[in-house]
């Protein structure tokens, strides 16, 4: 259990923190917030201030500023200023709170500070650190610290791991990799005598607007219940719902055979073993990986419009291995977009080929959103390798056992299937190889830039 907390700030509502941990035996590290607002700087200074002589006893140390470097709000020399403006009016220690390579670029603040803390946060580092080196990482980095500021104490004043989210390189968030980071290093802290503070207590919500999935979800608490995500004696996993998860990939699976067995019986040549092994494969992964992706669109869904993109996308995907081992098994070809919205002479008259054609549409072009997002602003976009693997098996079984023999390829489907074959080279080559789930998406991008170039019009 933790006596201390740390703030970041004293306006809403945050200045009654002191008095109400006083009362819970917390000790508190008062955070002063800087920014551009030089008016509100000095109110932010005065509260802090003003905590700290009013909680002698609870208010251990003053973080004048967090960050405000990194953010290029304030000039090193104004931060200083603003550090002597606070230490000459307080009793108790004074810091400065920033990521670990703005104290080596400007280490003239190490004269103006009571103790060092630092931000080690593995995930985010230029070169990502996978969760099982986190820990060791860290330490590294808190003794070079302290090596370039001698006599200075160093505090690590955010370290953590988000437990849900996409992959950097090999930074995986997940539920499992939080707990062994937040393990690793309280025990590496307790034999090495070092302090740290865990980032952070509640996941923060409103941050995955702004950073994503990965954004709001660094807490040791779940922000909507407060609960505790790692209670004691409660096996951690990264599938908490896996039998709902498990019993909903079987029922899936079943409709996949059973829409290809209602196929079968309206085909009435003989389908070969081929057809039989590729209704399998779809079935096998549409089965397993429904669970996943229901779980991710649960997780990574922001707002109103958010949620029922990530609706449609997984209901087009949960569909599309029901309709496609259906046409696969009745000798279908795959329908164009003309036939769905072209001139009258041109559309299909089957409702199943209506279908198919609608759920191949809607994976293109959510999958082409996802596909441009990740090439021009990857920082904070999650990889659908579950949704669009489970809708891209079956449509390319379709497109290689039961191929249009004649006809133009329309533009649409040349145009989406360029931009997922350059989408998956560049982000394949951007995210680099240790991402698993960025080559897992590239490879599903690839199969679908196939088969939608495989796509013809009617003659």
């Amino acid at each position: 259990m933790s006596d201390c907390i740390r703030t970041y700030a004293t306006d809403l509502g945050l200045d009654q923190i002191p008095e109400l941990a006083a009362k819970a035996g917390l000790k508190v590290v008062q955070g002063i917030f800087l920014d551009r607002d030089r008016t509100k700087n000095a109110a932010q200074i005065a509260a802090g201030v003003r905590l700290a002589n009013e909680h002698p006893g609870t208010v251990i140390a003053l973080v004048v500023g967090n960050e405000v470097l990194l953010r290029k709000e304030m000039a090193p020399s104004e931060l200083a200023a603003a550090i002597r403006t606070v230490k000459a009016q307080v009793d108790v220690p004074v810091t400065y709170a920033d990521v670990w390579e703005f104290w080596l670029s400007n280490r003239e603040l190490g004269d103006v500070v009571d103790f060092v803390t630092i931000h080690v946060l593995p995930y985010w580092e230029n070169v990502p650190i996978a969760a099982e080196l986190a820990a060791a990482h860290a330490d590294r980095i808190r003794r070079r610290v302290a090596a370039e500021f001698p006599g200075k104490d160093v505090l690590i004043g955010e370290i953590g791991w988000p437990s849900e989210g996409r992959m950097r390189e090999s930074a995986l968030p997940s539920p499992v990799n939080q707990a062994r980071v937040v393990s690793d290093i309280l025990d590496l802290a307790r034999r090495e005598n070092f302090r740290v503070n865990l980032f952070e207590a509640y996941d923060e919500s409103w941050k995955r607007e702004l950073e994503g999935t990965v954004g709001g979800s660094w807490g040791l608490f779940d922000s909507e219940r407060r609960a505790l995500k790692y209670p004691p004696g409660v096996p951690i996993g990264n599938f908490p719902w896996w039998r709902l998860q498990m019993i909903c990939g079987m029922a899936l699976a079943l409709l996949v055979f059973g829409a290809a067995w209602w196929g079968y019986g309206r085909k009435p040549v003989e389908r070969c073993l081929a057809s039989w092994i590729a209704v399998g494969a779809s079935a096998t992964t549409a089965g397993s990986l429904l669970g996943v992706a229901g779980q991710r669109a649960f997780y990574e869904s922001v707002g109103a419009g958010g949620w029922v993109l990530s609706g449609v996308f997984l209901l087009a995907a949960s569909v599309s291995p029901v309709l496609g081992a259906g046409s696969l098994m009745a000798g279908r070809t795959l329908p164009s977009s003309l036939q769905l919205l072209g001139p009258r002479r041109v559309r299909t008259s089957s409702a199943l080929a209506a279908a198919l054609g609608l759920a191949l549409m809607v994976i293109a072009v959510v999958g082409t959103e996802t596909a441009i997002a990740l090439v021009f602003d990857p920082r904070n976009i999650e990889f659908p390798f579950a949704s669009l693997t489970m809708a891209t098996i079956p449509f390319a079984a379709i497109a290689l056992l039961n191929p249009s023999r004649s006809g133009s390829r329309p533009l649409a489907e040349s145009m989406f299937a360029g931009i997922f074959a350059v989408a998956a080279v560049y982000v394949a080559f951007n995210e680099g190889p240790a991402n698993w789930q960025s080559l897992w998406t590239c490879g599903a991008y690839m199969l679908l830039a196939m088969t939608l170039w495989q796509v013809r019009l009617p003659d």
